[in-house]
């Protein structure tokens, strides 16, 4: 089974913005695969479904970003999954927006939902789809940036972004995570 974890905040005031990004790749996912997300359990939102013969899991934490790994650790251990089948979704300050950089381990880099992830589930090795909203630029705070929407002109690209990355996740069905590394990272 395929565990595919977008990062997010829940609740209506967090929709569409840049944090919760992950959740966004979420949805599209869940309505390209009709997995509805109706399962509530583990401190999280998730829906079940199998693609092209693989069984996948499509999760949102509701836990707020910085404890996202209360959610993920006790949904691997009751599916009795290895991280390995683990990818997880979340916005990077550090690439432009709507550019994707998919990873297999690293430092959470800042990002305090990944240092949850990383305290819970005991390793920085698992796959991760790292997606640009690009820094301020001279204005509001990080904390006001990354909570607010995206501005009109950002759109085009963030949802091209989203696409791009629901066509990882796909391909990371049939192909090894290396693999679809090598096609996205471009």
């Amino acid at each position: 089974m395929k565990v595919f974890v977008g990062l997010g905040n829940p609740g209506r005031q967090y929709e569409e913005t840049r944090h919760n990004i992950g959740f966004m790749v979420i949805d599209e996912l869940a309505d390209k695969w009709n997995i509805p997300l109706t399962q509530s359990k583990f401190k999280g939102i998730f829906g079940q479904g199998t693609i092209n013969g693989e069984k996948v899991l499509l999760v949102k934490p509701l836990t707020y970003m910085n404890l996202s790994g209360e959610c993920v650790r006790p949904l691997l251990d009751f599916y009795k999954l290895d991280v390995e089948d683990l990818v997880v979704i979340y916005d990077d300050l550090d690439l432009p927006a709507g550019k994707l950089r998919l990873r297999q381990k690293g430092s959470a880099g800042g990002h305090n939902g990944i240092k949850s992830l990383i305290q819970h589930l005991g390793t920085q090795n698992f796959n991760r789809i790292r997606m640009g909203i690009d820094r301020p630029k001279n204005g509001p705070s990080i904390s006001d940036y990354v909570l607010g929407k995206f501005h009109a002109e950002e759109r085009p690209a963030i949802d091209d972004s989203v696409k791009k990355a629901a066509e990882a996740c796909k391909e990371n069905l049939s192909k090894e995570f290396l693999q679809v590394m090598n096609t996205f990272n471009q």
